[in-house]
């Protein structure tokens, strides 16, 4: 038979070992996106020379951003509701 008092505390334990896993699932993920980011690991080398060419790379991959999220979002594509019809079929 269960007390008030032992239910209250296993209430307490569950609390505390929900936050305690709540806790380290946060650290994972701060952990997780430091590194990800290069604060703990440098993304650039530290030649001058491989980090500029490094650093070119990147910008240029960065200018096509704006291309590839139109052909995700299919927003290359004619409009459907323009007013002159293309023709679809083989000519």
């Amino acid at each position: 038979m269960t007390t008030p008092k032992t239910t209250r505390l296993k209430a307490v334990r569950s609390t505390r070992t929900r936050r305690l896993k709540t806790a380290a699932a946060l650290a994972l993920l701060v952990g997780a996106a430091a590194i990800q980011t290069g604060c703990v690991v440098p993304i650039y080398a530290t030649e001058r020379d491989e980090r500029a060419r490094q650093l070119l790379y990147v910008s240029e991959n960065l200018r096509h951003i704006t291309r590839i999220w139109e052909r995700i979002w299919f927003l290359d594509l004619p409009d459907s509701a323009t007013p002159y019809r293309t023709h679809g079929g083989i000519i």
